[in-house]
């Protein structure tokens, strides 16, 4: 009766997020007396799962499932957690997960709880904390069904490595037509994602111009960042959509946020709302970010920014 993982990965690699929720699911473990079985598909080095804390990983090779398909990847996860007798099955809070977890809930007769940010306050009863609305208040939720699902938030509960090492296990389950074809496609990029990102530096209208986004991507490579952008912005096409963070957009769980000439509307802040510290860069004292931000500078961005870069360089120099 092991504790279930499910584990994304990308060309072959395994998210940041899929070490994250093995390691959560190594302490529910130990709470719980028991182990962790990860599920894995088309991942390489599966092995590497048990230096987070699984003892072992079922892993399924099949170039058919390459693409990200809910209804064939829930089926996948069912039936291992029927194999492996779990009755806590946990999944992160990315937008595949999303998708996932409600098709695996009705397939298990479980209970889900999403945006989870902390280990089980207690296993019997199997009570969470998560978030709720729009990350402005946390809720502790008792899960009372037989099987229970943990959707864990993004960057809420970090890696703990153990060291440990886990057996990889071929897994074939029986996989259902979706009656839907997936295609994928590859973005050429080196940049670090929003989603996997630690820190994300993000503009707003206060850039004035696509042209000025020189300093936000310079900031960001500077800081190892990812970068993110307003609604505003992405609707003018100044950036990518794929830069949107916010309640329509993406949502953004990094440790650090660093908001620059972005006032701050409801929407906006709803999204980077789990980001652990916030800083916002505005010349408007007024603006709502300020309210909800830990740091705050106000000044112009075109002064501010290049300064900041120029001591952080500097910083990074003395201390290679």
């Amino acid at each position: 009766m092991s504790i279930l993982v499910y584990t994304e990965s990308e060309n072959g690699k395994f998210k940041k997020a899929a070490l994250e929720v093995v390691s959560y699911a190594k302490a529910v473990a130990d709470q719980m007396g028991t182990s962790v079985t990860a599920v894995a598909v088309n991942a390489d080095n599966a092995e590497t799962l048990g230096n987070y804390g699984a003892s072992k990983v079922l892993l399924v090779k099949d170039e058919s499932l390459k693409a990200f398909n809910a209804k064939k990847y829930a089926a996948i996860v069912e039936n291992a957690a029927k194999n492996e007798g779990s009755k806590v099955v946990v999944v992160s809070a990315s937008a595949d997960s999303k998708y996932l977890a409600p098709l695996l809930a009705v397939g298990l007769d479980a209970g889900y709880v999403s945006n989870v940010v902390a280990a089980p306050s207690n296993v019997s009863p199997f009570t969470v904390k998560h978030s709720a609305f729009t990350n402005k208040a946390f809720a502790n939720t008792e899960i009372t069904t037989d099987v229970k699902i943990v959707g864990l938030s993004n960057n809420s509960f970090g890696l703990v490595e153990s060291g440990g090492s886990a057996s990889v296990e071929d897994f074939s389950p029986s996989i259902p037509e979706s009656g839907v074809t997936v295609e994928s496609v590859d973005k050429a990029t080196d940049k670090v994602s929003i989603a996997d990102a630690e820190i994300v530096v993000s503009g707003g209208r206060g850039l004035k111009g696509p042209e000025n986004w020189g300093m936000i991507e310079e900031l960001a490579e500077v800081l190892g960042a990812a970068t993110a952008c307003s609604k505003p912005v992405s609707d003018l096409g100044w950036r990518p959509h794929g830069e949107h963070v916010g309640q329509t957009g993406k949502p953004v769980a990094s440790n650090l946020y660093i908001a620059i000439g972005i006032s701050g509307a409801i929407q906006h802040l709803a999204g980077i709302n789990s980001s652990k510290v916030k800083v916002v860069i505005n010349t408007d004292p007024e603006a709502p970010f300020f309210k909800a931000a830990d740091y705050g500078v106000v000044g112009d961005a075109f002064e501010v920014v290049p300064k900041l870069i120029e001591k952080l360089k500097a910083f990074k120099a003395a201390n290679a």
